[in-house]
């Protein structure tokens, strides 16, 4: 499983036009999967993305969480960051998981997001999106995990 996470003023995600997905401050995360992502891989980057300290405290240290700061959680499928692009020009995204494989685990991904006290919001999965943010830092960070680490 991997992510990109992107610390947020606001960020939104438009399908045909219409915002199906928004919030304010918080995190954006683009998320993709791998055929071989559990349930275990779900739970640990639900945990840590809920947890991970990259709000700043009163002295503007990295220190506080999304739940201390009460901020959202926006959710958007990626499969692209299982592009590799190691040989040629043209990505190759044997890597990632099926779009039925994908599918289900996003959405159980999104469960586990939703069952901490933030908001979540999502983009629709295998649509086309178009995602609009301010990067508030700006702060990104690719965080990554595979079955039986």
């Amino acid at each position: 499983m991997r992510t990109l996470v992107q610390r947020v003023r606001y960020a939104r995600v438009r399908v045909d036009g219409t915002v199906v997905g928004e919030i304010g401050p918080g995190l954006l995360v683009f998320v993709a999967f791998a055929p071989t992502d559990t349930a275990e891989v779900l739970r640990w980057m639900a945990h840590k993305l809920l947890h991970l300290r990259i709000f700043p405290d009163a002295t503007g240290r990295m220190n506080r969480s999304l739940q201390e700061v009460r901020g959202g959680l926006l959710v958007v499928s990626q499969f692209t960051l299982y592009g590799d692009v190691r040989r040629g020009f043209r990505p190759s995204f044997t890597d990632a998981a099926s779009p039925d494989q994908a599918r289900r685990l996003y959405e159980e991904f999104l469960q586990l997001c939703r069952q901490y006290p933030v908001p979540v919001a999502c983009g629709v999965f295998g649509a086309m999106m178009e995602v609009e943010l301010l990067n508030d830092g700006p702060v990104t960070i690719w965080i990554e995990r595979e079955a039986g680490e």
